[in-house]
């Protein structure tokens, strides 16, 4: 399973019966993964891998309060059967604002974990990643899995999570990034992504690891938070952002572009070009 350096990430914004076209386009941009947010189910991903021939589809992530084990376990090896070795599970726990049955985040994915090893046919462990933000987290994605997948974060954290885990791992961080010529109109697209998120204890917690406080928080977020978690400008710019996630440690990241409804190709053929993945033209994107 080749995931490169580079991958995109999509959620809620592309329908699914834009699944396909996504997937094409992020292939032939030479991406080389495609992760799928918004706690999707796992058949739902046989669009994005029956589209493409070489890309590895990633979810981004599987919601474990959602699923059984056994459940999971069998709709992997059916999938794996059809497309080999391109399929990432990835899973999580969510968050208390989300799950009314949360608790023991760390212990629920460790029995989670523990059931899809269990399984008659165990999901592979390089074939497995855990979202994980927090030290014992990230510590449990290296013990389990093939490593972490780390969501709305900054540089700072993507140099500790390298550190925590150590040499081996995979660190797979998400970046969102507003591709606009426009400063206020990007910014406020990043603004307009990231509002949810900054209510989200897990995410804010996180970033108050890493030095930001309430005036960084509140009120849509400071523009040294939203410079750091959702850049936003030229594609260059997010290029070098994401090039700067490569420096600290990260072996792949997964570039979500923001403010943008359905496939957003322009922007991701823009970012490609800018990663020196991509020289060519792409048919209906100028």
């Amino acid at each position: 399973m080749n995931l490169t350096n580079f991958g995109v990430w999509i959620g809620r914004s592309v329908p699914q019966s834009d699944y396909g076209a996504a997937a094409g386009l992020a292939e032939e941009l030479g991406f080389g993964a495609l992760w799928l947010g918004g706690s999707p189910r796992l058949p739902v991903t046989r669009e994005l891998l029956a589209a493409t021939e070489r890309l590895v589809i990633a979810t981004g992530i599987v919601n474990i309060w959602q699923y059984e084990p056994a459940e999971l376990t069998r709709e992997f090896h059916e999938l794996d059967g059809e497309f080999p070795g391109r399929l990432l599970l990835g899973v999580g726990i969510g968050h208390p604002e989300a799950t009314s049955e949360y608790q023991k985040p760390l212990t629920k994915s460790r029995e989670f974990l523990d059931g899809l090893a269990a399984a008659a046919r165990p999901v592979p462990r390089d074939r497995l990643a855990l979202a994980a933000l927090g030290p014992k987290m990230l510590d449990l994605s290296a013990e389990r899995t093939l490593g972490a997948h780390p969501y709305f974060v900054p540089v700072e954290h993507t140099k500790f999570a390298r550190q925590r885990l150590g040499a081996g791992p995979l660190l797979a961080p998400e970046l969102a990034v507003a591709i606009d010529s426009d400063p206020e109109r990007g910014r406020a697209a990043a603004r307009k992504y990231a509002a949810m998120y900054l209510r989200l204890s897990n995410y804010t917690g996180n970033l108050r690891r890493f030095g930001y406080d309430d005036s960084d928080i509140d009120d849509g977020g400071s523009d040294a938070l939203m410079d750091a978690v959702v850049p936003s400008g030229s594609a260059e710019h997010a290029a070098s952002v994401v090039g700067a996630h490569i420096a600290a440690g990260a072996d792949h990241v997964c570039i979500q572009t923001v403010g943008v409804s359905g496939v957003p190709a322009e922007q991701w053929t823009a970012v490609a070009a800018a990663l020196g993945i991509w020289e060519g033209s792409v048919s209906g994107v100028s």
